[in-house]
């Protein structure tokens, strides 16, 4: 009898054990499990959002430059894409090869969408450039001479805007209501005769020694020492349609990354940098 007890404890430790064992391991084998499920998604999430954002000159590049680490900590990795002319930053961004561009203007970009069929839109206005018109060779419009050269970029966006400058400081006379769509066509007086020559934006600068008044943005009057308020003989007035703007595509403008740069775009950091480095040149645009 006590055999046969002694027996049957020794047979109810062994089973009692076995339960805890397998109970034990289907712990372990469920926690393993869960760990890797979880570890993918972990890593997933600490994996930055990448984006390329086509530029071409300063402040530009500059800005992109301020944003940059601001993206960063939004767990935003932002490739800056520096082009050479201001036909590739479109060109890249309708063809998916960026995510977004910042070097261009509204009527620029209703220009290029009119002209390629693309589908580029505006996502955040950033800053005024204030244009104006430059010369070497005279001090004041008064003494431009006959037949002076006005050089101006050749696309139509800056065309239009060129021949209203000239227009609004007495130089010529313009169609009523062309507006920033006017041409050469739409001169109807033009007292002294002047010739107008329209080149490639890049070329702007180079064209101070030939022309007697060159039209252009800061971003290209400033790496010759000029600025508008100091330098220019005429610009522009206060309402310009021409802001300096970020611009994405239809199908991503309000992706969560692009957003995000629209928000640190237009942000503290971009306004105080504008103001205190870019006062007399480009102001703030929100």
């Amino acid at each position: 009898m006590r055999k046969s007890l002694i027996a049957t404890l020794a047979l109810f430790t062994l089973i009692t054990a076995g339960c805890g064992s397998n109970n034990s391991n289907k712990g372990n084998n469920a926690a393993n499990e869960a760990a890797a499920t979880a570890s993918p998604a972990a890593t997933t999430a600490a994996e930055p959002v990448k984006i390329k954002v086509a530029t071409l000159i300063p402040p530009m590049t500059d800005i992109l430059d301020i944003v940059k680490p601001l993206l960063k900590e939004d767990g935003i990795d932002m490739e800056i894409v520096v082009l050479s002319d201001n036909v590739q930053p479109n060109e890249a961004l309708a063809n998916k090869e960026v995510d977004a561009n910042f070097f261009q203007h509204v009527p620029y970009m209703n220009q290029y969408n009119e002209s390629k069929g693309s589908n580029l839109v505006p996502v955040q206005p950033v800053y005024d450039a204030i244009y104006g018109g430059y010369s070497k060779r005279y001090k004041s419009i008064d003494e431009l001479p006959e037949g002076a050269t006005l050089v101006m970029a050749n696309d139509p966006s800056n065309i239009g805007r060129s021949l209203q400058m000239f227009a609004l400081n007495g130089l010529i006379k313009l169609k009523d209501g062309v507006g920033i769509n006017a041409t050469q066509a739409d001169i109807t007086d033009n007292p002294k005769k002047f010739k107008f020559k329209e080149v490639d934006l890049l070329m702007l600068a180079r064209m101070m020694d030939e022309g007697d008044l060159v039209a252009m943005t800061p971003a290209y009057a400033s790496p010759l020492g000029l600025t508008p308020k100091k330098d220019a003989l005429i610009t522009e007035g206060k309402d310009s349609e021409f802001t300096i703007t970020l611009v994405a595509r239809e199908d991503n403008k309000d992706s969560a990354a692009i957003q995000k740069l629209a928000e640190r775009i237009s942000g503290p950091e971009v306004k105080k940098f504008l103001e205190d480095n870019y006062a007399d040149i480009a102001l703030p645009a929100f």
